[in-house]
């Protein structure tokens, strides 16, 4: 866990994540990315140079294998809030709507519902789960599938509904937060999602992985890539 505690001071500094009497919202689906970024936000409270407090926030998908007794027996320990929003996306999404490519669109409407959820709980920061692997994934699913250059940001500003979603994990790999999550008996819940492990997304993740073996450092490189605005080439 030191290692992804030195991720999150390092993005909280370089991109002024976290301000004073900050109340952080914490989007926690009960996946190892989500209860690590929660578990580690805790933990910083005691290294951080500014007070923030945090509550979780967790929605319900209409999925019926969906059971959140260790998600709130965690924020009990962890003496931290959790909210529970009851949605039903899940069969809007795989029943109603029937969407071959589903992820997107759930992707939106969490946020948005996220985004609600906030502002009922006068919370105006969101905090994700998204680390280094996703970020890279998303640069390469931009390229591959709609032509053009983009990835998420550390940290973005949503005019709409005046949230601003921080990512702490920016600069943390998956491979130390399975880590982490092993070590400190983090509790997971399996993804009830219809498609897991079944999206581009996971594609896109086995050949990066496959690369990284065959060409050492090569995450690392593209991750300091995204941030090299200095040295991008692009055609005008």
């Amino acid at each position: 866990m030191r290692k992804i505690l030195g991720c999150i001071k390092k993005a909280v500094k370089n991109y002024s994540m976290i301000e004073e009497g900050d109340v952080i919202g914490v989007g926690v689906s009960g996946g190892k990315d989500s209860m690590a970024l929660l578990y580690a936000l805790k933990l910083f409270q005691n290294f951080s140079p500014v007070q923030y407090d945090i509550k979780a926030i967790t929605l319900t998908m209409g999925f019926e294998a969906f059971d959140l007794k260790s998600i709130q027996a965690f924020c009990k320990t962890l003496e931290i809030e959790h909210i529970i929003e009851e949605t039903q996306i899940g069969k809007i999404i795989f029943e109603e709507r029937n969407q071959k490519n589903p992820c997107g669109m759930c992707a939106r409407m969490k946020r948005g519902r996220l985004s609600k959820v906030c502002h009922r709980h006068q919370i105006k920061k969101l905090a994700l789960g998204h680390h280094a692997d996703d970020a890279i994934e998303t640069l390469f699913m931009s390229m591959f599938y709609e032509s053009r250059i983009h990835t998420f940001k550390p940290v973005t500003y949503m005019d709409r509904s005046d949230i601003t979603v921080i990512r702490p994990l920016i600069y943390a790999f998956e491979k130390d937060i399975e880590y982490a999550v092993q070590n400190k008996y983090i509790p997971i819940i399996k993804n009830p999602c219809p498609v897991d492990k079944n999206t581009k997304r996971e594609y896109i993740k086995n050949i990066m992985n496959g690369l990284n073996q065959d060409i050492p450092n090569l995450k690392n490189r593209l991750l300091h890539s995204l941030e090299n605005q200095e040295q991008l080439e692009i055609w005008k």
